[in-house]
């Protein structure tokens, strides 16, 4: 059989019936393919071709068997493959012969379970366009309906319980469809054929507004009023999302985002804001054509953009993508600084939820809102999304509630992307489809978890790799595919370790994944660790940390021959029990072996010195002029900004160092940042992780021309990189006083040089020309790009993550990396 026939016209077919052979064949198709119009498809695909036979979901994803003219065959396996439906996501299409069982019509038979499941489950979804104008369409009987949605989209992986994928196992069982919604449901030529959240205002969930748990609910359209009304008065609001509550404001009322502030004990970090279209963020951020395809794509992750330069009006307001919002001239204020305190940039998404459109919607005010709207929680704890547990926990913040009664089965955060420009963008494989080149990841969670990561080589046995401490994700290895978990967040309380044990119980059940093999971090430390030390799973795998890096980009890529590999970051468990963050190594899969790190200094007070880079910048200074740096006339040793001089500050810590008290030694490049920015003076405490580091950076992109390209000298010594000529000459640009944006820039610069030249070295030792970056502090744009420029010029070939973050949310695919790596060559192909 000929699977790329061409297929005959209806005439042509009528005239050639007799002279055709007729054929039968089962097709399975793998991948996202349920819960997003995938039968309908068939159906109306079978139609064309004239086929009989049915198409039905079960546990493997979806099952066709199709009869007919062998080129009406031929040509349906050929579309099937190659016209999926838009939210589809065809992992694999086989296809067998079958003996003729001479059907008499096409049909959709119902869903049928199996042992072995093998379907994905799609990401949640934001709100499409043709539900965007029913929502808007005053005729239309979802008018204002804030669950509206189809097959093409709206909840997905946040309601669903297990597969496969219908309405009664998902947390819309508990709303009956009445007839029109079920006559809908039902019509394989409908464009809600089988949405399982399918629902209208008769039968479906409903919005309430509530001043408090105990307070009346304002109900319908006048909840959404209400909420408006509160947020133009300055009000916070707790709204209920797809996956978990948010907490909103006004972004331009300087007062409410402060009062936020202070609530969530958020005191820095920056917010993200949503907004209801790109030609409302154009008036104060500036956005690239990939920028746009990040911010108007299914995902709707959070984008940060640069803000306009300084000066840049915000007075007119040109359009709006809602049928009813905005007006030419609208003027908007400006938004409030303490939205991103000392950032160039703005983390904004659009409206993805149709809840979300109504609420941003000017049909009740002057123009729609920019709004706040950050994860409901308090900081450090993971996003609320149970109805009680918000309540209590955002009661504090929140003046009121925008709620509703469709319950969120699994927590799911908003995920943050950024693009890292031309620049950077031809470095290895391209990302997911779809995705820009410059595409790099923060935040992997809402809108991507769970599609899984197609690896290029099979996972020998069932694995599961817990992930780091910060930024946590967990990843379940089968087959050829590797299942990342959704954004868990820091494992630093009992809230966000249940949150973590819950998502791998789920993941496990969903994709009927029963691990025989657990990996974790050597940190001893770490609760993930613990985790997996007292799991029943008896195959246990510790990976150090930076090697599960490296490993994370050759993941994705598909990299299987060694790379010399550049890990920078702020923390990570060594394995001669230092704390490292600065190396350059040649890794494989299964092994590494440092060439080059950063030179060792002691981390005075451990946690400590992380939150108070003051620590870090004395220790540098002490180690490259000794004890006389105390003599040093520079503002942070006499006393920065009136400060206290540095003396009495550095005297017990200098002795807790001499007696080895809690003073771990670190080779971190991001304490190294730390350090940097506070002895030029810019941060001497962080009130968030990688402050300090955010802020230096922007320091060095503050002025739009460029710099001289001056570098501070370092040296190579017995395979460590020597820092203290480049403290001691960024000293000496001090004293001569060098404005301090062209030390930061400066000081970029030289690291990228250093790193370069570490580069170098590995490749003149071992011929290897593949360089993979990974690390948190590669989440630095312009680090990432004065380190890819030398590179390029040098002739290597850069990879980076695309597909996770490279901070440690992408730790967990690098674990499973290895992990599979160590068992396949512990049992051999065979396994």
């Amino acid at each position: 059989m000929t699977l790329n026939a061409t297929v005959p016209s209806r005439s042509q077919s009528d005239s050639f019936t007799s002279r055709e052979t007729r054929e039968r064949y089962r097709v399975i198709v793998q991948g996202i393919v349920q819960g997003v119009g995938f039968r309908p498809f068939i159906y109306g695909l079978a139609q064309r071709y004239h086929l009989n036979g049915y198409v039905r979901n079960d546990a493997a994803g979806v099952t066709i068997e199709v009869e007919g003219e062998s080129a009406g065959v031929a040509a349906f396996i050929n579309a099937v493959r190659n016209e999926p439906p838009p939210l589809a996501m065809i992992e694999s299409v086989t296809s067998e012969p079958l003996p003729l069982q001479h059907d008499n019509a096409f049909v959709i038979t119902a869903t049928q379970d199996s042992a072995d499941k093998q379907a994905f489950v799609s990401p949640d979804v934001s709100l499409c366009a043709d539900c965007l104008q029913e929502l808007f369409d005053p005729g239309n009987r979802r008018y204002h309906y804030p669950f509206i949605n189809c097959t093409n989209c709206g909840p997905r992986f946040t309601i669903i319980q297990e597969m496969p994928y219908d309405r009664v196992a998902t947390t819309m069982r508990v709303f009956p469809m009445c007839p029109d919604c079920h006559a809908e449901y039902k019509n394989p030529l409908d464009r809600r054929f089988h949405a399982q959240p399918n629902a209208c205002p008769v039968c479906g969930p409903q919005v309430r507004f509530l001043r408090g748990s105990t307070s009346t609910a304002v109900t319908g359209g006048n909840a959404i009023g209400e909420a408006q009304r509160l947020l133009k008065a300055g009000g916070i609001v707790a709204v209920k999302g797809l996956g978990g509550y948010h907490l909103a404001c006004d972004a331009t009322h300087p007062e409410a985002v402060a009062r936020l502030r202070a609530r969530k004990h958020r005191e820095d970090k920056p917010f993200a804001l949503m907004v209801v279209d790109v030609a409302t963020i154009e008036i104060f951020c500036e956005i690239n054509d990939d920028e746009r395809v990040l911010l108007t794509s299914r995902h709707r992750p959070i984008v940060l953009l640069r803000k306009q330069l300084e000066g840049s009006t915000f007075s007119h307001y040109p359009s709006s993508s809602l049928p009813q919002g905005g007006s030419t001239g609208t003027y908007y204020p400006p938004i409030a600084e303490a939205v991103a305190p000392g950032i160039h940039y703005l983390g904004c998404m659009l409206p993805y939820a149709p809840l979300h459109y109504l609420l941003l919607n000017a049909d009740a005010q002057d123009k729609p809102f920019i709004l706040v709207m950050t994860s409901g929680n308090v900081s450090e704890e993971p996003i609320t999304y149970q109805d009680e547990d918000a309540f209590e926990r955002l009661s504090g913040i929140a003046d009121a509630f925008l709620t509703h009664d469709r319950d969120i089965y699994i927590r799911c955060d908003d995920s943050v992307v950024r693009s890292t420009g031309q620049a950077v963008a031809k470095t290895g494989a391209p990302p997911m489809a779809g995705m820009p080149a410059t595409v790099q990841f923060l935040r992997r969670s809402r809108g991507y978890a769970p599609q899984p990561i197609g690896m290029a080589w099979d996972f020998p046995q069932e694995l599961l790799a817990v992930g780091s401490h910060l930024k946590n994700t967990f990843c379940l290895g089968k087959g050829r595919y590797a299942f990342m978990g959704h954004h868990i967040g820091d494992l630093e309380n009992l809230e966000t370790l249940t949150s973590f044990r819950e998502g791998i119980e789920h993941f496990k059940a969903l994709f009927d994944i029963q691990p025989e093999v657990i990996v974790y971090d050597l940190h001893p430390g770490y609760l993930a660790t613990h985790y997996a030390l007292e799991s029943p799973i008896l195959h246990k795998i510790a990976v150090q940390h930076h090697h599960a890096h490296i490993a994370s980009v050759m993941a994705e890529h598909g990299l299987s021959d060694p790379v010399i590999g550049i890990a920078a970051d702020g923390t990570g468990y060594g394995t001669d029990g230092a704390i490292w963050g600065g190396e350059v190594m040649v890794a494989d899969l299964r092994s590494f072996e440092r060439t080059t790190h950063l030179n060792y200094v002691p981390l005075p007070g451990g946690e400590q010195a992380i939150r108070q880079p003051w620590r870090m910048a004395a220790v540098y200074l002490q180690e490259t002029f000794g004890n006389s740096f105390l003599d040093l006339n520079i503002p942070f040793v006499q006393g920065f900004k009136g400060g206290d001089p540095l003396y009495p500050r550095w005297h017990p810590l200098a002795q807790m160092i001499e007696r080895k008290l809690n003073s771990p030694l670190t080779s971190s490049l991001g304490r190294f940042f730390d350090a940097v920015a506070a002895l030029i003076g810019i941060r001497q405490e962080v009130r968030y992780e990688g402050q300090a580091a955010v802020e230096l950076e922007m320091h060095a992109t503050a002025h739009r021309g460029i710099p001289p390209a001056r570098r501070y000298p370092f040296e190579t010594k017995d395979g460590t990189l020597d820092v203290t000529p480049m403290i001691r000459a960024i000293v000496q640009d001090i004293q001569a006083g060098v404005p301090l944006s062209q030390m930061a820039y400066c000081f970029h610069g030289s690291v990228a040089t250093m790193l370069a030249s570490a580069c170098t070295q590995a490749r003149d030792q071992t011929g290897i020309r593949t360089v993979a970056l990974s690390g948190g502090v590669f989440q630095n744009k312009l680090l990432l790009e004065q380190t890819i420029a030398p590179l390029k010029g040098l002739g290597f070939q850069i990879y980076l993550n695309r597909r996770v973050p490279p901070n440690d949310g992408g730790i967990s695919l690098g674990q499973a990396a290895i992990g599979a790596a160590q068992v396949r060559s512990q049992y051999g192909n065979a396994r």
